[in-house]
Parts: structure tokens; C-alpha cells; sequence
């Protein structure tokens, strides 16, 4: 199994947390997001544990929402000590209605509106990640018309191409997030923001891009955050408290995908950090992550049931199953490759070849393409594995289907946690 919450049972069926997945699918239909918490946990557990061994008092991971964003994952990330990053006042609002400390969230965005941006002072957000000048100015009026100093991190782009999907590739120059060191504009973006009133600059934020693997794409980083802020500090008598590393490490998707060794990889970069300010002379500042992917993508599984297979002489055969990319864009975004298996015939011969074939009016409705699995009969239950990350959180009505439901795993039992969208809720806005 790709993960060790999974398991088979003595009915040859897959069971995720100990849990039968198709018996998950009986009582709370399909497509079906099912959600392990305690493999949640365990995950924010590494990126804490890991950076309070290694990295200054005030280092913490920041969830990143943009992953998975329901009222029901924020206070597991709350007990366990993380942060959490916003995009959007939506992600804001969702965090806050579940209870979440607003002091504890940082409201990133390269476009944030007034709207949001008076929201996140009203609702006395921490920390606002300011991605431009125009952006600033708004806080900047926001924060004085309220009488507070709102805490800020510059975004910096420091120019530097992690080698990972073009698409999800956030480090390079030319790049709409934040402000570029290379062409100079970064410090004159510092020497405004300092100038500013109503805002306290408190550091640096750059973010590089996802599904990183190694800690060598971070160190670099790190040598050109570090860089950065000994000019600033140089030209305009700067030092930052923080650094903000962007996002998390990368999660394996099928068994050729490389391992994660996160507490090592966070160790390796503490140390690079540690050596650069010394031999720079610079304080050691607190270090922020923000995983998303990996605290909640190998948590979660995706369930479907099969309408059978339909095989093509001479071609291929497909699995047609009663979600696809309306509840999982990624392969129609990505290309992104999936581990599949027939949830009821998990102890069978994993020897029929398919492309597992969405419900969409699309050809490009593909969940997988030229995986084995045992061979469905119609209704079999198919898993997708490794899908916390980026399903939920990116699906849509297209077609009018409509949106599955979210269950999570606690302790040998299941809630649900985001009922499935009716048609009631589907028409609900419409006049």
C-alpha cells in the first residue's frame, strides 16, 4: 500500500484508517472525499516537532487553506499549534467562523480587493503578506482609519527555478506574486513599505514553488532571501524578525514517487540558514513554512462507484465512474498521476489495464489513464488515492453535478464533516 493507513480486510476490501471503504460508500453514497484525522495530525506533528528542534522561537508552520479549506480542518490545525495562511476572505471568513484565532492567520493574495483587505484589518488578522505598492497603499489607509499597526511580510521573488511543474513553479522573475529582487524593485518595494504609516514591516516572504522534494531548492532560496535582506538592512537600516519560506514539501503520489524525509529536510535548511547568518552577521530570524499539500493530501482518498468498464478493441478499455474532473481537476490541469485501486477487490490480481473515465461531457474527463486495477464489475468502488489536496478544494458544478460530500476518519469512526450539495442548493442563488 502506498501509505500505512491502508489496509485490506477479510473481505478483500480496502480500508482506509482500519475504516471499509466500501462500506463508507454504502452509508454516505458517492463520489465520496473521505478525510483520515489522525493522519492530518500526524502530518502537522512532523512540520511542528521539526521546527521547534531546529529553527528560533516564533518558527511555525502555516497551514496553507488553498489545500483543503472546510470549518472542520481548522480546529485540528489549531490544537495542534500550527498557523494558517488565507488566500481569499473566503478562506478568512471559513477560518474564522470555525473558531480559529485571527492573530493566527496570514491573508496572502497577489490581488487582494478593498473589501478583503478591510475585512482581514476589521476581523484583526495577524499578519498580512503584501504582495505590491498598490496593495500597501489600501492597508495602509484601511489600518489608519481603524487607529491600528497591522503587521506585514513583503513577498519577494528571488528569482530562482526549483525545477517543478511550470504551472506551480512561483520562484522565477518573471512571476505575477510579489515584487523581484533581481531588477532592483524589491528594495525600493522595502524602502516604501518602511516609509509607510499605519503598517509594521516584520520581514521577508518568498515562495518558490510546490512538490519539492529536497532541501537543496530551499537552501538556494534562503541564500537569496538572506542576500536581499543584508542590502535592505544595509541601505535602509532594516533587520527582519521573519523569513517565510513559502510552501511545504512535496507527497508521493504513485510508488515511484520519492519519499519525503520532512524533519531532515527542515534540519538541513535550518543549519544553511544558521551558517549564512553568521557568516553574514545577521540575527537569526524566525522561520515560517506553509504546507498545505502536505499536512492533507495523503490523508485522503476519493471514493466512486464504477458504471462498469467499456473496452475498445484495438485500443484501451475504460472505468467510467460517477464523479471525474469536476471533483478532481488535476489531471485535466496537470496531467497529474494517481494511484488507483478497486476498493472491493483490493486483495484481488491488479492485472486490468484502463483509463479510469469521468462522468463530464469532456474528452479530457480523466481521472487516470493506463493504470491496473482488478477488473470492476458495475458499482465496484474505485479509490484515488492521495487526493486531500486540491480536490475539494478545486471542485466545481460544471455539467450541473453536483458536489460530493466530506466524511472524516476519527478513532474507528466516521462524520460527516461537508454534506453532499443537493439540487436545492444548486439553484438556491438563481432568480
Amino acid at each position: 500500500m502506498l501509505y500505512d493507513n491502508l489496509s485490506i480486510n477479510d473481505a478483500g476490501h480496502l480500508c482506509i484508517a482500519g475504516i471499509d471503504a466500501c462500506e463508507l460508500a454504502a452509508e454516505f453514497g458517492t463520489p465520496l472525499y473521505v478525510l483520515d484525522e489522525d493522519r492530518v495530525r500526524m502530518n502537522c506533528r512532523t512540520y511542528i516537532e521539526a521546527m521547534r528542534a531546529y529553527l528560533p522561537e516564533g518558527s511555525r508552520p502555516l497551514y496553507a487553506g488553498k489545500a483543503l479549506c472546510f470549518k472542520g480542518i481548522y480546529p485540528i490545525i489549531e490544537q495542534e499549534g500550527m498557523g494558517a495562511d488565507v488566500v481569499s476572505g473566503g478562506e478568512a471568513a471559513t477560518a474564522i467562523a470555525a473558531g480559529f484565532p485571527a492573530d493566527l492567520l496570514y491573508f496572502h493574495g497577489s490581488n487582494k480587493t478593498d473589501a478583503e483587505i478591510a475585512y482581514g484589518v476589521e476581523q484583526g488578522i495577524g499578519c498580512f503578506v503584501v504582495d505590491n505598492l498598490n496593495e500597501l497603499e489600501v492597508l495602509s489607509r484601511e489600518a489608519q482609519a481603524r487607529a491600528v499597526i497591522q503587521r506585514i511580510l513583503l513577498r519577494v521573488t528571488v528569482g530562482l527555478d526549483p525545477h517543478t511543474l511550470a504551472a506551480i513553479n512561483t520562484g522565477k522573475v518573471d512571476s505575477q506574486f510579489g515584487v523581484p529582487i533581481e531588477t532592483g524593485q524589491a528594495l525600493e518595494f522595502a524602502r516604501q513599505a518602511l516609509a509607510t504609516p499605519g503598517v509594521e514591516v516584520i520581514g521577508f516572504h518568498s515562495h518558490i514553488g510546490s512538490q519539492i522534494f529536497e532541501p537543496d531548492s530551499f537552501c538556494d532560496q534562503v541564500d537569496r532571501l538572506l542576500a536581499f535582506a543584508c542590502s535592505v538592512r544595509d541601505e535602509l537600516g532594516f533587520v527582519a524578525q521573519t523569513f517565510n519560506l513559502g510552501g511545504g514539501f512535496g507527497v508521493p503520489y504513485v510508488d515511484s514517487d520519492s519519499r519525503v524525509d520532512i524533519a531532515a529536510n527542515i534540519a538541513a535548511i535550518a543549519e544553511h540558514l544558521h551558517a549564512g547568518c553568521e557568516r553574514a552577521g545577521y540575527p537569526m530570524p524566525a522561520v515560517l513554512m506553509e504546507p498545505g499539500r502536505s499536512i492533507v493530501a495523503n490523508a485522503g482518498v476519493t471514493l466512486y462507484a464504477t458504471g462498469g468498464t467499456k473496452t475498445i478493441e484495438g485500443y484501451r478499455s475504460y472505468v467510467m465512474v460517477d464523479g471525474g474532473m469536476t471533483d478532481n481537476p488535476r489531471y485535466a490541469l496537470y496531467n497529474s498521476a494517481y494511484t488507483v485501486l478497486n476498493a472491493t477487490r483490493a486483495a484481488d490480481v491488479a492485472d486490468f489495464a484502463c483509463t479510469i473515465a469521468g462522468r463530464c461531457c469532456e474528452s479530457g474527463d480523466r481521472i487516470a489513464e493506463d493504470v491496473r486495477v482488478a477488473r470492476p464489475e458495475r458499482g465496484d468502488i474505485i479509490a484515488v488515492l492521495t487526493t486531500g489536496a486540491y480536490n475539494f478544494a478545486m471542485s466545481s458544478n460544471y455539467n450541473r453535478v453536483l458536489r460530493p460530500a466530506l466524511v472524516m476518519l476519527h478513532d474507528g469512526k466516521a462524520r460527516l464533516a461537508v454534506r453532499r450539495q443537493t439540487i436545492g442548493d444548486l439553484l438556491a442563488l438563481e432568480a
